[in-house]
């Protein structure tokens, strides 16, 4: 159905119709239930604290397992974010920490190669997200961070990182 259809549709039911659809829906999908309780009772705060424990016990667990470092489940969080419509300062924050905490865990570590291009992957998506948002004076000073830790710790694709960070000088 396209948007148009829908649209003529919606606009033959009553108030109540409309109403038990969107009950509906909100009990069937839980992704709605999600869109609904955020839009009414946002706690922005909370979701990114959230989603920062999460993301640190990926590389620091806080039981005796072995750190998983993965990167798929801060991209998760981020995609749920987008979706979700998150204050884009608390969502290139969150961008950022997980770049962060990526390289306090390789920090004293032997790392394979796909981590370090993993890694550029999210810091040119967290680039280019804080560029799109204007977000530049906030967040110039912990992509430079990331940067000179790129270089301190000798990664293989250091040179990728100080390519992207030429755009801001």
């Amino acid at each position: 159905m396209s948007k148009r259809a829908l649209k003529k549709y919606l606009g033959t039911l009553e108030k109540e119709q409309l109403e038990e659809q969107i009950l509906d829906l909100y009990e069937r999908f839980g992704e709605v239930k999600t869109f609904y309780n955020f839009v009414f009772n946002p706690k922005e705060d909370k979701l990114v604290q959230d989603a920062k424990f999460k993301i640190s016990k990926e590389y620091f667990p806080t039981t005796s397992r072995r750190p998983k470092a993965r990167r798929s489940v801060a991209q998760k969080f981020i995609k749920h974010f987008i979706k979700l419509g998150l204050d884009p300062i608390l969502l290139a924050d969150v961008m950022l920490y997980n770049i962060e905490i990526a390289q306090a865990y390789s920090a004293d570590r032997e790392i394979k190669e796909p981590f370090y291009r993993s890694i550029y992957k999210s810091f040119e998506e967290a680039t280019t997200f804080i560029l799109a948002n204007n977000l530049t004076p906030e967040f110039l000073p912990r992509m430079h961070k990331i940067e000179v830790n790129t270089q301190e710790q000798d990664w293989p694709n250091k040179y990728q990182f100080e390519k992207v960070m030429d755009q801001f000088h």
